[in-house]
């Protein structure tokens, strides 16, 4: 079947081609819908881009970061103004890869793909879609139905402390595999006691989650072995890890407090 490409100057536009057309998918960076095409898949017929250059911008005004939707992860790398994202960014496949991937794609992208999301939700970040702002948990909940067919224009986010974000990704084939399990956290301490937490992962559900249990169990605890051993007791309550060719749900579940005790604890 023979493929299209339609080129619109605005997301407005182009969102208003995705509604119309059911048999359209949005082309952002391609490692993911291309891959789809090459491998035989006929439930679309037309590629459908934007070439407006907001998408493509990085934004610092004060602490606060907006990424556009086309930002790639070689660019969230190279600028320092964003490198609390780079070790995120570098997790997100191969060089060739991460030219192409964008930060839209990857907050769309299925587990076990998806590291730069878990990042962002950590970071508590929001995302513009639609003409509006919404949280990025709520997207994620949305993603597949109310925000399927809308093309996301940015992220946005603020600026963690120095160290404040920390991240890690298990995988079996290195360095560029796809991910076993994925976890991010942002802490804030005082005097020794955690006073704030966001932890999320990734491959423990079919998009990044908010570990909700540990976030709590983590409040108030001095980040030492003993300070965390709750929200490790806790780690996998309200999960539901996927099983592939990577790893089983099983051992995700297993593995999961090992690596979340490691990165707390780092």
């Amino acid at each position: 079947m023979p493929l299209t490409l339609q080129t619109f100057p605005t997301t407005d536009a182009a969102s208003a081609a995705l509604a119309a057309d059911g048999a359209s998918r949005y082309l952002g960076g391609g490692t993911l819908v291309v891959r789809s095409a090459n491998d035989g898949d006929v439930s679309f017929s037309s590629y459908i881009r934007v070439v407006d250059p907001a998408l493509s911008a990085i934004t610092v005004n004060a602490d606060r970061i907006t990424l556009g939707a086309s930002v790639t992860m070689s660019r969230l790398i190279a600028d320092a103004r964003v490198h609390c994202l780079a070790k995120a960014a570098h997790a997100v496949g191969g060089p060739a890869i991460r030219n192409m991937a964008t930060v839209g794609g990857n907050l769309y992208a299925p587990a076990p793909y998806g590291d730069l999301g878990v990042a962002l939700l950590a970071l508590d970040a929001t995302v513009d879609i639609g003409g509006a702002s919404v949280p990025l948990g709520q997207f994620f909940e949305g993603r597949d139905t109310v925000h399927a067919r809308s093309v996301l224009r940015s992220v946005s986010f603020t600026l963690p402390a120095p160290g404040a974000l920390r991240f890690a990704k298990t995988a079996r084939v290195k360095p560029k595999g796809v991910s076993v399990v994925t976890i991010a956290a942002v802490l804030h301490e005082r005097d020794g006691i955690i006073e704030a937490a966001h932890v999320a992962y990734g491959c423990m559900a079919d998009r990044p989650m908010r570990a909700c249990a540990v976030e709590a169990a983590l409040i108030g605890k001095p980040r030492t072995a003993d300070g965390i051993a709750e929200a490790l007791a806790v780690a996998t309550d309200g999960t539901e890890p996927i099983t592939d060719a990577i790893a089983s749900a099983w051992y995700r579940a297993q593995v999961l407090p090992v690596h979340l005790g490691r990165l707390l604890l780092a």
